[in-house]
Order: C-alpha cells, then sequence, then structure tokens
C-alpha cells in the first residue's frame, strides 16, 4: 500500500537494528483516515473468503482491524492481555511473547465470541517474529474456528514471522513489507496487496 510506505518513510523511526517506532500514526496516536484506508484495503482483498469474525490482541492491533471489520460490516473481537473479573468461563488463551516489551503476556478471548462455523481474518498492526499471531492462531483453533487469512499492517520481513506463519499453512497479507534497515533508511520489498 504505497500510502502506508509514504507514511512510513515520513513519520517511522529506525531504533537500532530491528526496531520501527510509529507512534504518530498506528500504535499510539492513530490516524484514522489511514485506518480506514487500510480497512478497505483489507476488506477487498479478502471479501470472497466467507470471513465472519476479524480478531486482533491489544493495543495497537485494534484501530486498523475495528477498519477493517467496518468495512467488511462483521464483527472485531480483541484478545486481552489481562485477566478480566467479567470474563469468568469458556475462555480460550494463549501464552504470547512480545520482543518490543519483553514480556510473555496471557491473552484471551471469551469462548462464546468464536466457533467452528466461523471464518477468521486475523488483523495485527506489525509482523515480526509471529508470535501474536501464532498466540492468537492458538486461541481461534480452540474454538474449532478457521483461519482464513493473517493481514498484517507493517511486515518486518527481515525477521522470520511470515515464514513460521506460511510454513504452518496460513495465507499472509502484509500491506507494507520492510526488507531491512540500511543506515537507519527503511528499505521496503513488495507488498502482498
Amino acid at each position: 500500500m504505497k500510502k502506508l510506505e509514504e507514511r512510513i518513510l515520513r513519520d517511522g523511526q529506525v531504533l537500532g537494528e530491528n526496531i520501527l517506532k510509529v507512534d504518530s500514526f498506528l500504535t499510539h496516536q492513530v490516524d484514522f483516515s489511514l485506518m480506514k484506508e487500510i480497512g478497505q484495503v483489507f476488506a477487498e482483498a479478502v471479501k470472497d473468503a466467507g470471513i465472519t469474525k476479524v480478531v486482533t490482541i491489544e493495543a495497537s492491533g485494534i484501530a486498523p482491524a475495528v477498519y477493517v471489520a467496518e468495512a467488511l460490516g462483521l464483527p472485531m473481537i480483541f484478545a486481552k492481555k489481562a485477566k478480566n473479573i467479567t470474563m469468568t468461563e469458556g475462555i480460550l488463551t494463549a501464552e504470547v511473547y512480545s520482543f518490543t516489551k519483553q514480556v510473555t503476556s496471557t491473552v484471551s478471548i471469551a469462548g462464546k465470541f468464536l466457533n467452528s462455523d466461523d471464518k477468521v481474518l486475523i488483523i495485527d498492526d506489525f509482523l515480526a517474529n509471529g508470535q501474536a499471531a501464532k498466540g492468537l492462531i492458538t486461541i481461534i483453533e480452540q474454538a474449532g474456528a478457521q483461519i482464513e487469512a493473517v493481514g498484517i499492517v507493517i511486515e518486518k520481513s527481515f525477521q522470520d514471522g511470515r515464514q513460521l506463519l506460511e510454513t504452518a499453512g496460513y495465507r499472509v497479507l502484509s500491506l507494507a513489507r520492510i526488507a531491512g534497515f540500511e543506515k537507519g533508511q527503511i528499505v521496503f520489498t513488495e507488498a502482498d496487496i
């Protein structure tokens, strides 16, 4: 997605060898018009896949996932990272390691929101090592639902997340794919959509 790549080049900050900071439009402050376009692009890409639910993980995946769900006219579910006292039964859980935060969290979704009839589109802000997507896949599979695709706003293609997901048989759709960082500059490779 050219507009996303341009925004990354304009506002993204490379930190070290493998971290991209995009807090001015995605991970902290949200550019709703860009998110709306992102939602429409993903929706167009999966319009014939029979998707019934959009699933993400809190927090930065929520904004793009909401707009994807809106464009598809479907519910969006987000996996919670903190235990909630109102979630008392039928909880689906998985462990997820965050490279950025350097912590492992137990994420959960109430089982009543997913079932074996569901065809799911996973949406997340970043794909690096694939751990967030892997955790969501575990939860979705616990419900007996089918994963149709994993939609990623920004993929760090120089890390092994895509390979992990594709080797496991999942379709990955990334809007912006970063081949690497060279001398603090972002180098893109061809995106999926």
